[in-house]
């Protein structure tokens, strides 16, 4: 890897690295899942376009915004499978019907409006690409992605907000993303650096989001919150707030770290750093006490 991480990891799997404690020692939990660059030869050979096509689907390089984290003995857990491969960030049923081949009848499938616009938990198609591959999947293979990439991603991120919150009485996931430039929201007003996501109040205090919120524009960036994302199935699923499991969406916007073609790290990485640092800091130390009702606020 051209950016290796400051440690070597504690865990790794096929569809993950984990860096830092397996009994995390502070309630703040990372989670990077779009970060994957592990192609395996098979899916490139698999698509109708080319790889950098392929690779368009990462958040690309947003996991060396976690490397201060990792130094400092933060848990954070990074994908290795690419997201073309899988999308860990989506339900495991949200298929499009049209990317399997041999579909069984009576399997429950779910869609959404990411599913329709052609990213569900295999992507189909994007800007550029109206088919990604050149054939549907069997069946077999889907299932195959699910239980061996999909469940073990979602059943790490379970164990380390399980152990969290045993062992501080509450645990906050961070679900870091990157993102496209946004359009200013209106004339005069700045485009929001950051997007921060909590499915509007149901996966995390609001009492952590405002905390975020302040951080991130003591820094002086703009920041929205739940618009244009509010956070998919990661911080749905494993987001809890009234039993004291928190989990927020951020997503940064990926010119300010990357270069001007948005391929390769850039002048921002260490700003940028800097400010993910501040915030898994801040939300770490936000709730030191035994009263965590407040929190489900």
């Amino acid at each position: 890897m051209d950016h290796p991480a400051p440690r070597s990891p504690t865990l790794t799997e096929t569809v993950f690295d984990l860096y830092g404690p397996v009994v995390p020692d502070r309630p703040v939990i990372v989670s990077v899942p779009h970060a994957g660059r592990d192609y395996p030869d098979d899916l490139f050979a698999a698509a109708r376009v080319q790889p950098q096509m392929l690779r368009r689907l990462e958040d690309r390089w947003v996991d060396l915004l976690a490397h201060p984290l990792i130094a400092d003995g933060f848990p954070v857990l990074v994908a290795r499978s690419p997201r073309a491969m899988i999308d860990l960030n989506r339900h495991e049923r949200e298929i499009d019907p049209a990317m399997i081949a041999d579909l069984p009848r009576n399997v429950p499938l779910q869609t959404s409006a990411k599913l329709r616009g052609g990213l569900g938990l295999f992507p189909r198609r994007m800007p550029g690409a109206h088919e990604l591959w050149q054939r549907p999947m069997l069946w077999a293979e889907a299932v195959r992605r699910v239980e061996d990439l999909h469940r073990p991603y979602h059943a790490a991120v379970a164990r380390l907000m399980t152990a969290a919150r045993q062992a501080h009485g509450h645990a906050i996931l961070i679900d870091l993303h990157s993102m496209p430039p946004l359009p200013p929201p209106a004339a005069g007003q700045s485009a929001p650096a950051l997007v921060l996501g909590d499915r509007f109040g149901r996966s995390a205090s609001t009492r952590l989001m405002m905390l975020a919120t302040d951080i991130a524009e003591s820094h002086g960036f703009s920041v929205a919150q739940n618009s244009p994302y509010a956070g998919d199935h990661m911080v749905d699923r494993h987001g809890r707030p009234e039993q004291g499991m928190h989990a927020i969406q951020i997503e940064i916007d990926r010119s300010l770290y990357l270069d001007v073609a948005l391929e390769r790290p850039g002048p921002g990485v260490a700003r940028m750093q800097a400010l993910v640092s501040n915030i898994a800091q801040a939300l770490a130390a936000e709730l030191p006490r035994a009263d965590y009702a407040l929190a489900a606020e």
